[in-house]
């Protein structure tokens, strides 16, 4: 079985290889199929999304940002912390991004809420360099999402989670070797579709 380490540097090496018209098109399915998760998700109510900006050749994620914001759900969006900590700042598509001090990512600028923020959201997009099957995920290799998610269950706040990646990046089950921090999740959202990993 392939290491982490070597699923994600074959999936960045395919990732830089994506033309401007494959992100785009990416881009737009991925905006559907998430808006589709998020309204079953929220039973077709308006709600709280948490998500994140897809960069460099990460899915995009922008438009499925703004599909949300546009169907009238509030969007938050991640800030990097120290050990490997995250808050949440609401987004509008007025928001202003700067660059991230512990992150090679753009983060928004607004009031940061922390965890007690997620009591009211529906669901989560989390970002992923690949899934398999069974529903175990790799992230970028910062460990911030697995630290976040586990909080999550240590609040006992149950916040449905969907990692975003593209078609190829859903492998069989059994393909990612599971460690004990590890979370898993349980959807991955593609540009072509819904895939259920548990």
């Amino acid at each position: 079985m392939p290491s982490k380490e070597e699923i994600r540097s074959a999936h960045r090496t395919e990732r830089a290889a994506a033309s401007a018209a494959g992100l785009e098109a990416a881009g737009a399915g991925i905006a559907r199929h998430g808006l589709q998760w998020a309204t079953m998700v929220a039973a077709g109510e308006r709600s709280i999304f948490a998500a994140y900006l897809g960069v460099g050749f990460e899915p995009p994620t922008l438009p499925l940002i703004a599909a949300l914001h546009g169907t009238g759900h509030r969007v938050l969006l991640p800030v990097c912390g120290p050990s490997l900590t995250l808050t949440w700042v609401y987004w509008t598509p007025t928001t202003e991004f700067v660059r991230s001090s512990y992150a090679p990512i753009e983060e928004p600028v607004g009031e940061h809420h922390g965890i007690e923020v997620m009591r009211d959201v529906a669901g989560i997009f989390v970002p992923a360099t690949a899934v398999d099957l069974s529903g175990n995920r790799i992230g970028q290799g910062g460990g911030y999402y697995d630290k976040f998610l586990a909080g999550l269950e240590a609040e006992g706040l149950p916040v449905p989670a969907a990692a975003v990646v593209y078609d190829s990046e859903v492998l069989q089950a059994g393909s990612i070797a599971a460690e004990s921090y590890d979370r898993r999740v349980p959807v991955a959202v593609t540009p072509s579709g819904l895939t259920q990993l548990m």
